[in-house]
């Protein structure tokens, strides 16, 4: 006989984890996932083992409509549902958790009670999937490796180089200061980046071009 928190870290000590082994498809795109049946039957047996009660002890439901791609209509279903976690000692602990669901019959309703379950006890019980996350592949990408100098110079050689953009490298090189920092010039000499740079917009946008 012990408290109902205790009883409950007994239920998800025991059930491991829970693997995503169904497929659904939804509009061509498949994915795996836990359904309420899989959840069921593997907390089922072990919520009993430790004395634990899981029941539903109030039903909120919200009811709309859609339509299909065919013209047919949907019945939707929103529902809150707050549940009673009773433990071996007979004291409670109280949560809430939504569903959703769709439905052209009159099935919405259980649907979205089922959806809340599901989510109740994975939620509650923490309990992983032991999938290995679908990123875990991916490369990040890396920040760019911060610019030259001589990759400064050799842009404002460039004739294609606009006022604009020599405006933009006048910035960008003050922020990585570079400004004052020495590269050789089209001539051969020494200069400091800001001065060549003021020297080439001069000579080149003297008439006020672009």
């Amino acid at each position: 006989m012990v408290p109902v928190g205790v009883a409950w870290l007994r239920v998800r000590r025991e059930i491991r984890a829970i693997a995503k082994g169904e497929k659904y498809d939804s509009f061509g795109t498949k994915f795996n996932f836990r359904g309420v049946d899989t959840v069921v039957n593997v907390f089922g047996p072990v919520t009993l083992k430790h004395g634990v009660n899981v029941m539903s002890s109030k039903v909120e439901a919200t009811y709309g409509e859609k339509s299909t791609k065919s013209g047919g209509k949907m019945r939707e279903c929103s529902v809150l549902v707050t549940w009673t976690i009773m433990g071996p000692m007979g004291d409670t602990l109280t949560l809430q958790t939504m569903g959703e669901a769709l439905d052209t019959a009159d099935k919405s309703t259980t649907k979205a009670q089922s959806v809340a379950l599901r989510t109740l006890l994975l939620g509650f019980g923490l309990t992983p999937t032991h999938d290995q996350d679908p990123d875990a592949d991916r490369h990040e990408r890396g920040e760019a490796p911060p610019r030259t100098a001589a990759s400064y110079r050799d842009e404002i050689l460039e004739l294609g180089t606009s006022r604009q953009r020599m405006a933009q490298i006048n910035y960008e090189i003050k922020q990585a200061g570079l400004f004052d920092t020495k590269v050789v010039n089209e001539v051969g000499d020494e200069e400091a980046l800001g001065a060549f740079l003021y020297r080439t917009g001069q000579e080149r946008f003297a008439g006020g071009g672009q």
